[in-house]
């Protein structure tokens, strides 16, 4: 109960976050398609220092390596990709999960997350993954909105 209670709060957090104002920290994010936000369930705080991983999928079904980067204090990755990089496409995230909870000294069961998703369906979108997690679990949802002009 508690973790769905985070997780909404969490999912509410992005929908306020998506009409921050320009000069609010963070607020590059508006010009980024694609932003990452990590919650951890057990302190319920935000994950810092979390490693990502954002791939491609290639017409022939492999997947490409695009970018990479890690969570901030604040449990957010920002300016992933440009929006020239973000072409639309099959996406997948992967998130060091294990590496992360060893450095909070806990044992987990999942070696990394992972978010498949495709991009651009329907036009330009601008996307925050939200992810929130558990030694043993995890759970991601995501904000899409318009893309800006």
């Amino acid at each position: 109960m508690a973790r769905a209670i985070a997780f909404v709060l969490l999912a509410s957090t992005l929908f306020c976050c998506q009409a921050a104002p320009v000069d609010r920290p963070g607020s590059s994010d508006v010009h980024c398609p694609l932003n990452v936000k990590i919650l951890d369930a057990l302190k319920g705080a935000p994950a810092g220092n979390v490693a990502l991983t954002v791939f491609r999928q290639g017409d022939d079904q492999t997947w490409e390596k695009i970018t990479s980067g890690n969570t901030n204090i604040a449990g957010e990755v920002h300016e992933l990709l440009s929006d020239q990089d973000f072409k639309p496409g099959v996406y997948r995230v992967v998130f060091d999960t294990k590496t992360y909870w060893k450095g909070e000294g806990r044992a987990s069961f999942h070696e990394a997350a992972e978010v498949v998703f495709e991009a651009h369906a329907e036009g330009h979108r601008h996307y925050t993954l939200a992810l929130l997690l558990s030694p043993f679990s995890y759970t991601t949802t995501a904000v899409v909105g318009k893309g800006h002009d």
